[in-house]
């Protein structure tokens, strides 16, 4: 008896502690709200999607030089401008294309003037030599080391270098082609991953790379390598490859840059040298001054490489093809380069120097740092190392920087929310017709336990709308009329979760348990269920968010979120004040109102399922009846 009365006790603290620790946590979530409120740009309320707010429509008209921009160009642009405007955190914008010249930039509330010249600046292609390199960030869990490609060129002495021989995959079979056409060159298939930055090529270019995290040695990040490394330049830059372009305040700013948290991507308007992060974040690289601009890009195109004997193989290629200025360019870099050191492919960081590897830049971001096999002089280079889906991603990427596009503001007007407050204002009422429906129901059937279901109905919203204003502040989050129909199907997922268990329960009583032992054995009944029935629910959720359209994502997201907040509630609300009120004497004694009678429960020929389903009880059912 005494070691009942222990567990009972145990179990009745444990419920008021989860409760304890859940209204601490809300009043967490209160107080960050109430700190960006007081010194950041949050608001109480959430932020309005586009159909509900308005915001702004900003009309442009790209250009390129020298030439008329056609539909691909447009095409290329608009994926440009999406990336810009999505790495800005903004949600809900929607970028489409107007006739076959201009493109239509929407987005909720009043973008700031840095926004707009974010979307507006023109983007070029930007070729420039690697000075140095390190691991993006140093805060991944543990380290994540993979093979990777080393090139073939000589480290200057004809001599290939030791770290070279311990990752080098590539095989060569050179064979010169008419009319100074560039040689041929076959390789086996790299070892690196493939989205790895710096991919390794053939023929023309390799490409060395490593995204290796630098560890303790107990699976531990460690500190940036870079951080220990000093560096002075010795004397004025004599060449766009000297080590002496990285100021003692650019290598700083190297040693700070954690590509976990990229900067805002953004055209890169100066040709000095910068730093930059690769587009996966698992290198970050300091880069000399401009040497070949995109606009030097004839075409680039992807395939699989044809052999020497003339032969298509299964390697997938870049052909890149430079303009007659561009070759010039491009052939005295390739000579250049030949002769320096690798990247060492084995170290976490390779400190300022001259390296045989060349960057291309969009957008602040490095899409490709190759290193060359041999000088290039016809202005024609094959890049591989990739799937068929990446060479085409990265060619599209690489034609798109022959293009120095820029953008004409034609309009910037102000637009009226396509639905408006009335329709939000319906859908509020709707919401709240919803809710009555479900606590008329749960006050006539489960009476004064009801006061579990409006209790969990409140702490849901709560959580709800704090965790929607929090996410408007932190991510710019928009709430549109889809996401509010997701909120308002929320309703039902909560009431199904709490009438299942109260049902387990009083299943239970019907057995001839007490409340408290009927409370616990429905708990270890009713949580597989709820687990089950939610856990569809978030996987249909993420299934919508990443293949529907952004009309419907804003429904997908909603929806996630308050399955999840309904697991939430359930495990930390529900049950906790259920296992409260089964130590109270009114419901303990199953008195008439309690909603646990135990009379009127035995009396009852129907017993709940979940989801809509119930046993009939046999003595009642019809015969040949189905329940």
């Amino acid at each position: 008896m005494e070691a009942r009365r222990s567990k009972d006790a145990a179990r009745r603290d444990n419920a008021t502690r989860t409760l304890i620790w859940l209204f601490v946590g809300i009043l967490v979530l209160v107080g960050a709200l109430s700190y960006g409120v007081a010194k950041q740009s949050a608001t109480w309320a959430p932020r309005l999607g586009l159909d509900l707010a308005g915001g702004t429509q900003i009309v442009l008209e790209p250009r390129v030089e020298g030439s008329a921009v056609s539909s691909d160009q447009l095409a290329q642009a608009r994926d440009i401008i999406v990336q810009r405007i999505d790495s800005q955190g903004t949600t809900g914008a929607e970028v489409t294309t107007q006739g076959d010249s201009n493109i239509v930039v929407a987005m909720p509330g009043t973008p700031t003037e840095e926004q707009e010249e974010a979307i507006s600046a023109s983007s070029q292609m930007q070729f420039r030599p690697v000075l140095a390199t390190a691991v993006g960030s140093t805060k991944a869990a543990e380290p994540t080391p993979s093979g990777t490609e080393s090139p073939t060129s000589g480290t200057g002495d004809g001599e290939k270098s030791a770290d070279e021989k311990v990752s080098d995959g590539n095989t060569s079979d050179k064979e010169s082609s008419d009319g100074g056409a560039q040689s041929v060159e076959t390789s086996a298939e790299p070892t690196a991953p493939s989205d790895d930055p710096t991919k390794s090529s053939t023929s023309d270019e390799t490409t060395p790379a490593q995204d290796e995290t630098p560890s303790n040695g107990e699976g531990q990040p460690a500190q940036d390598p870079a951080a220990g490394i000093d560096w002075t330049p010795s004397g004025k830059p004599t060449g766009p490859m000297d080590p002496n372009h990285v100021s003692t305040k650019l290598w700083n700013t190297f040693q700070e840059l954690d590509c976990s948290e990229p900067p805002e991507q953004a055209p890169v308007a100066t040709k000095d040298p910068i730093v930059a992060c690769s587009q996966d974040g698992a290198l970050k690289y300091v880069l000399g001054p401009v040497v070949v601009p995109g606009k030097d890009i004839d075409d680039a195109e992807a395939g699989y490489q044809v052999s020497p004997q003339g032969a298509q193989t299964n390697n997938p290629e870049i052909s890149l093809t430079l303009t007659s200025d561009g070759r010039e360019k491009y052939k005295e870099i390739s000579q250049k380069m030949v002769g320096m050191q690798p990247l060492n492919t084995t170290s976490p960081v390779n400190p300022p120097g001259s390296y045989n590897a060349l960057a291309a830049v969009l957008d602040s971001q490095v899409l490709i740092a190759p290193g060359f096999n041999e000088a290039i002089p016809s202005g024609r280079a094959s890049i591989t190392g990739f799937d068929i889906d990446e060479a085409r991603s990265l060619a599209q990427s690489l034609k798109f920087g022959a293009l120095p596009m820029s953008f004409d503001l034609q309009t910037r007007q102000d637009i009226s929310p396509t639905l408006g407050s009335e329709q939000l204002r319906f859908g509020i009422i709707a919401g709240i017709i919803g809710l009555f429906i479900v606590l008329l129901y749960a006050l006539v059937q489960y009476r004064a336990l009801s006061v579990v279901v409006v209790g969990s109905m409140v702490v849901a919203f709560g959580i709800t709308y704090l965790a929607i204003a929090l996410l408007s502040w932190g991510y710019n989050y928009r709430l549109d009329m889809a996401g509010v129909t997701g909120l308002i199907i929320a309703i039902g997922v909560t009431a199904d979760s709490f009438i299942v268990y109260f049902e387990r329960v009083r299943d239970e009583l019907r057995e001839g348990r007490n409340l408290r032992a009927a409370v616990e054995a429905g708990w270890a009944r009713a949580k597989g269920t709820i687990l089950v029935a939610d856990g569809v629910n978030f996987i249909a959720a993420v299934v919508l968010y990443v293949l529907a359209s952004s009309g419907v994502r804003g429904f997908a997201f909603t929806l996630g979120l308050t399955t999840l907040i309904d697991l939430a509630i359930f495990w930390l609300f529900t049950h906790p004040m259920l296992t409260i009120l089964a130590r109270n004497k009114f419901f303990a004694s199953g008195h008439p109102w309690s909603g646990f009678d135990v009379n009127t429960l035995r009396e009852a020929k129907l017993r709940y399922r979940g989801r809509g389903q119930v046993d009939i009880d046999p003595a009642v059912r019809p015969a040949g009846g189905n329940a």
